[in-house]
């Protein structure tokens, strides 16, 4: 019979945890739609329906996070006191951070279809003055999210003897330390442009910066292919 490891075991649980950041993530789910009375009227549905784009949005971002989590705990399943502390402060922003997520995308996806113009829509205003304080908002967030997800991955590798990770596992956490303080970096460089380069620079490169993520997980996925290569050819060497 096969042995399992630690990790492996605690995959099968769902601990109280789990069972509560779900509950938060559905909480802050629900608070993107609240503000949204049911229509009375025809042209009223229609001017609800433009804001599904930005709550597509809204909802996949929402849902990537809980997609982190929900990974993070079928692999390690830690309970320790640092994982607990980490996973409250992760809720508190989610929850934090759901109107002003809403306020972003519901501005943008406005101005890019024109959604601003139909008549009796409700969109949101802003002043390009006040676009630097927006993108720090939403940085902020950027980086205190992966900040956490880059922490909990850091506690779990420090404790892979305890969890009997192998060499692929332990690999696997330090990809994922880096993926997520990766993100987080590129959230600081946001914040750094939207602080010091002005309203401007805040606009037009503040937001943009992001598309930054892409080559980033291209580069760390090439990474983390070559160093399974290497790990699965010192395993087939013989001895």
């Amino acid at each position: 019979m096969p042995h399992a490891s630690r990790a492996e075991h605690y995959r099968r649980e769902v601990s109280r945890i789990e069972g509560f950041s779900d509950a938060v993530f559905a909480f802050a789910v629900t608070l993107l739609v609240v503000s949204l009375e049911v229509p009375h009227t025809f042209e009223e549905l229609w001017v609800a329906m433009h804001q599904f784009f930005a709550f597509g949005i809204c909802f996949a971002l929402l849902f990537q996070v809980w997609w982190r989590h929900f990974n993070f705990f079928r692999r390690y399943g830690l309970e320790d006191a640092t994982t607990i502390v980490l996973t409250g402060i992760l809720l508190f922003v989610v929850l934090f951070y759901v109107y002003p997520l809403k306020f972003v995308f519901t501005l943008v996806v406005d101005q890019l279809f024109g959604f601003n113009r139909l008549p009796g829509a409700q969109t949101p205003t802003i002043e390009v003055s006040e676009a630097p304080r927006l993108m720090q908002i939403y940085s902020g967030g950027v980086i205190a999210v992966f900040s956490v997800f880059a922490l909990m991955y850091r506690n779990a590798y420090r404790k892979r003897a305890m969890l009997e990770l192998d060499a692929s596992q332990t690999l696997d956490a330090r990809v994922n330390i880096i993926d997520n303080a990766g993100l987080a970096a590129i959230g600081v460089l946001s914040f750094l442009i939207a602080t010091f380069g002005g309203p401007r620079a805040a606009a037009a490169i503040a937001g943009p910066i992001y598309f930054l993520i892409g080559p980033f997980k291209w580069v760390l996925g090439t990474y983390s292919r070559r160093a399974e290569q290497r790990l699965s050819t010192a395993d087939s060497a013989p001895s």
